[in-house]
């Protein structure tokens, strides 16, 4: 029985926040040492998405992907229908991928520098590692899983905490994507 990434993820924050209360960071070389850490934590993370990027831009998998959009959380409005290519859905992904890593680091800069925290680069320092590690475009593109199954294009959204207030998942099925084109719900062709 494999234990929930969400699971996973809070054992290890609960652990490695116990291992930096220990931290003595009033020696600033310590806290010089934690900072490089969290650097370097952030640039392999910019080397995984890049070496993923490149990977995407190698295989440039053109092959046409339909999936009907949920609306926005409280709206009225159905489903919005998507074509694009698997090469445009993937550097999507990536990019908000890389967009939530600038705004956790965003975050991070303003609580360590301004706010003075100092305890959070430690956990900065693996979480988000591991997260861009497990992610699904890692998964397939650097770990060589297949895209079947949880990794099949439109990917679904991870059930964490807040999963019940995001406007769920994308649905790809016939009958959804059909539906959606015969009541003119689509939008042009991302490419």
């Amino acid at each position: 029985m494999a234990i929930p990434p969400a699971a996973l993820n809070l054992v290890v924050v609960l652990g490695v926040m116990q291992i930096a209360k220990r931290v003595p960071f009033d020696n600033p070389d310590v806290l010089n040492g934690v900072r490089g850490m969290y650097l370097a934590s952030n640039l392999i993370i910019l080397a995984i998405y890049y070496l993923i990027h490149s990977k995407i831009n190698k295989k440039k998998d053109m092959t046409t992907l339909k999936y009907v959009e949920p609306p926005a959380m409280g709206s009225s409005e159905e489903g919005k229908l998507v074509t694009t290519t698997i090469n445009a859905y993937d550097n999507l992904q990536l990019r908000n991928l890389v967009r939530a890593q600038v705004m956790g680091v965003a975050m991070m800069c303003f609580m360590h520098l301004y706010m003075k925290y100092t305890n959070p680069l430690v956990v900065q320092s693996i979480i988000p590692l591991k997260t861009a590690l497990e992610s699904n475009l890692a998964k397939i593109y650097i770990w060589g899983q297949p895209a079947s199954g949880d990794l099949k294009r439109p990917f679904k959204t991870g059930g964490g905490l807040m999963a019940g207030l995001q406007q769920g998942p994308a649905q790809s099925d016939k009958k959804a994507v059909e539906e959606a084109e015969k009541s003119g719900r689509g939008g042009a062709k991302e490419e």
